[in-house]
């Protein structure tokens, strides 16, 4: 019997804990499928060396590694202290100065990067600091000073974010920085670009437009983390081609009550409307510091699989941690356990809605199969990973092996559940040739055995985009070849 092969992808950041040589290969025979650049940290020429690391140790170790560049957006923040940090108590008085005239803060205020901050507020709002650690009731706004109460003893160093609790801050979602970065992502040949603080289709549309001016095809991830966002989540998920839960920014605006009924919301959304989703932030927070993770992350990971979240994200544990690679090997094994103990029934009545193309109905109609016939695997030929991605909606027992001769579509696969990319070369070939090779491939890989049945799906004519429109049900004869089915 072959070994359960993880499902769920993992996406991990890059930063100064993964720069330390050997450290971005083991990363990845750990198990990761996708690296994260945030450009909120480090500079140009950081980013360029770790997106040329990623692509030579991902060769090497013969694994296909999707890129993700992940935008700083309009994030506010405030400035920095004489000290670096205060500590701040219940009660006492705290001042926010938009206007640029601190220029180094103390334990009774401190600047403010967004001047139009005191417009946004009024009096009685509260405001969210670090992720929520830090709370101050506005109490009074004077030209560019608010003056606030602290609502708890907290410590507040440099640079940290602040919200608004419940949002409502009118920041676009693309800063001129932004377009900027967009430019530089284009450069460096990125899978993913993730657009922060989006609020509408426009703001996706936005920075596709960009993208494609700058000659980037690069799939666009738009970050749920605006209360705004969730009014408009339908629109958002439609104009995206990968959803992220950012699960940091979206707590502390609509509180974290509010936060696990939303996240199964947007996984579910995001599903139906045949999109990838990201599962994001402190999934395994305390393994920044500590080799195991806690219970409570454990279960949270889990839930997110159960969902089904086609990946999930590490953060600061692979960035700046102590144990990047523990992490994603915790990662891995928490994935690993969820996918063998849970099982996703498909309601096939009610996703018969969501075909708009000969391509959906082949990846349903491969689906249906699978459930009701059992086989042990899925091939797909594909060009730029479209059946790849409609097959993995349905979340069926069987592994999806997709091949195809295109990089760049192989990577933008590494973040769909269920999915594994092989390079595969179908030119010249009929589609009965490119069935018994890439057959004859899994089983010289190990990964098909003779009696096994498989579903193969390919377009009537090879290396046409967006052409699939053919499904045969094969089983793996003697030697590895490929055999048509009499029986079931």
């Amino acid at each position: 019997m072959t070994a359960h092969q993880r499902r769920t992808r993992i996406l991990a950041t890059l930063g100064p804990a993964s720069d330390a040589p050997g450290v971005l290969e083991a990363l990845f025979k750990a198990g990761v499928d996708a690296v994260r650049l945030n450009f909120s940290h480090g500079n140009r020429d950081e980013h360029r060396a770790r997106a040329a690391a990623v692509r030579e140790t991902a060769a090497r170790v013969g694994k296909e590694v999707g890129i993700l560049a992940d935008l700083p957006g309009p994030k506010i923040r405030i400035d920095r202290f004489v000290e670096g940090r205060v500590e701040l108590q219940a009660g006492q008085r705290f001042d926010l100065v938009a206007d640029g005239s601190v220029q180094s803060g103390d334990a009774s205020q401190v600047g403010v990067s967004y001047a139009q901050l005191p417009q946004d507020l009024g009096v009685g709002d509260v405001l969210l600091l670090d992720d929520g650690i830090v709370q101050l009731r506005v109490e009074a706004i004077d030209g560019a000073r608010i003056i606030t109460h602290v609502l708890n003893d907290s410590p507040l160093s440099d640079r940290k974010g602040l919200n608004r609790l419940g949002g409502g801050l009118s920041l676009g979602a693309l800063t001129d920085e932004d377009r900027e970065w967009i430019g530089f992502a284009a450069e460096l040949g990125v899978d993913f670009i993730a657009v922060s603080f989006c609020r509408s289709a426009a703001d996706m549309q936005e920075a596709r437009s960009l993208a494609r001016a700058a000659g980037s095809d690069a799939s666009m991830v738009s970050k749920i983390e605006r209360a705004e966002a969730i009014e408009n989540l339908g629109e958002i998920i439609d104009a995206s081609d990968v959803v992220m839960v950012a699960r940091g920014d979206l707590g502390v605006e609509i509180g974290d009550a509010e936060l696990p009924g939303l996240q199964k919301k947007i996984i579910r959304e995001s599903l139906a409307r045949n999109r990838v989703v990201i599962t994001a932030t402190q999934m395994l927070q305390s393994m920044v510091e500590s080799p195991i993770p806690t219970r409570a992350e454990v279960l949270d990971v889990a839930n997110s699989v159960i969902d089904g979240t086609d990946a999930v994200m590490l953060s600061a544990e692979t960035a700046a941690g102590h144990y990047p690679v523990r992490a994603v090997e915790a990662m891995a094994r928490v994935c690993v356990g969820a996918e063998r103990q849970f099982t996703h029934d498909v309601d096939f009545g009610k996703t018969g809605g969501n075909m708009e193309r000969a391509d959906q109905a082949i990846a349903m109609a491969a689906m249906f199969l699978s459930e009701h016939i059992g086989v042990r695997a899925i091939v797909a030929m594909t060009e730029s990973g479209g059946t790849a991605r409609y097959l993995s909606r349905f979340r069926a027992g069987a592994p999806i092996y997709a091949f195809s001769r295109h990089a760049d579509a192989r990577r933008r696969m590494a973040l769909m559940r269920d999915v594994f990319p092989i390079d595969y070369d179908t030119r010249g070939q009929t589609p009965r040739e490119a069935a018994r090779g890439s057959v004859a491939r899994l089983v010289e890989d190990g990964l098909l055995s003779d009696g096994e049945r498989v579903i193969f799906t390919s377009g009537e004519h090879m290396e046409t985009l967006g052409a699939t429109n053919t499904l045969r049900l094969l089983q793996v004869g003697e030697g590895g070849r490929a055999e048509g089915l009499g029986e079931l």
